[in-house]
């Protein structure tokens, strides 16, 4: 069993019902997961803004919250991963909590699977190498 490195945007497909949940789950089970403790905040945003949207009844995200407490995936601290962090951020010309995660995959050496579709092209214009990225549904093709 392989270890990812996964960040909110497919964490949150195992939690709430959205485009892309089943190639997120299809991950479930066949590989061990990590990532930075941001993941936790930045899934629990996801519920808020679900709620607020109308897309989620609070009822629904109240049983929600205790799923993401219990949710299985090794969590890191975000400390040691501040510096290179931001460098990424800097270069990549990027929001820095994305680079959280791939700050995680270069450090642990692992793929990193994100259903950001958007980064994976930013990095993939930019030759981005230091780690291997997966769109989600590629990573979920490779499971298959």
């Amino acid at each position: 069993m392989s270890r990812l490195v996964v960040d909110a945007s497919v964490a949150a497909k195992w939690l709430t019902p959205e485009a892309g949940a089943d190639e997120a789950l299809k991950l479930r089970g066949r590989h061990a997961f990590i990532a930075p403790e941001l993941l936790l905040a930045e899934c629990a945003n996801v519920v808020w803004k679900k709620v607020a949207r109308g897309e989620l009844r609070i009822d629904d995200a109240s049983l929600i919250i205790p799923l993401l407490q219990r949710i299985d995936i090794e969590l890191t601290a975000i400390k040691p991963l501040v510096s290179p962090a931001t460098m990424l951020a800097l270069h990549l010309n990027h929001p820095a909590y994305d680079c959280f995660y791939l700050a995680l995959a270069v450090a642990e050496a692992r793929p990193y699977v994100t259903a950001d579709d958007r980064f994976v092209r930013k990095l993939r214009a930019a030759n981005f190498s230091e780690a291997e990225v997966l769109p989600l549904a590629e990573a979920a093709a490779l499971t298959a």
